[in-house]
This record gives structure tokens, sequence and C-alpha cells, in this order.
């Protein structure tokens, strides 16, 4: 299994916006991506940190393909509610820490 992790500050006063577009415009592309399983968005506290958004992936092949065809088009559905472009980076999930993680996701 394969994480990739987004790193970003949303504008303060798009905040709500921003989560409906990712609702109603990014989860359905994803959710057609070979592969895909969750998507994890991790919200700070502190309002003026980075958001994490992790998404996991059973196959590196199928991140891959979609980092290539779809994550610029996503970048600029999300471009207006963001105050800076996005940090990717992708990660392999140990799977062997968190058995029960991966058999809940993948059932």
């Amino acid at each position: 299994m394969f994480a990739r992790i987004l790193e970003f500050v949303p504008l303060l006063e798009k905040k709500d916006e921003f989560i409906r577009v990712v609702k109603k415009e990014v989860l359905p592309i994803l959710k057609k991506q070979d592969g895909f399983l969750e998507i994890l968005p991790l919200v700070p506290e502190v309002k003026t940190e980075k958001v994490l958004a992790v998404t996991l992936w059973t196959d590196k092949k199928d991140l891959e393909r979609n980092e290539k065809e779809w994550v610029p088009r996503i970048e600029q559905i999300l471009k207006p509610y963001m105050t800076n472009p996005t940090v990717r980076k992708t990660y392999t999930l140990e799977t062997t820490l968190c058995e029960h993680f991966e058999k809940t996701l993948i059932a």
C-alpha cells in the first residue's frame, strides 16, 4: 500500500467552500481512479498551520498514473482556495505494523 501526503495552507475565509469543492469535485475524481482507497484530511487546530491530506493507494503504479493524469487538474480546481502550491510526497505504508487498518480498507 502507498500513501501520498499533500501539504498546503487553505485560505481561511474560503475554508467552507474549499471543503465543498473537495467533496463535490475532487473526491469523485479520486474515487474513479484504479487503486484509490481513501483520503484522510488532517486539519490542524491552529488555523495558520498546514493542512495535511493523505491519500491511500493499493499500488504504486496507480498512484503514479494519478499523479501524471489527474493531479494537475485537481490542483487547478483547488488553487483558488489555497495560499500556496501543494507539496506532495510519496511513502510506502508499512502494513505489517497496521494489519487491522489494511484489512479494513481493502474489505
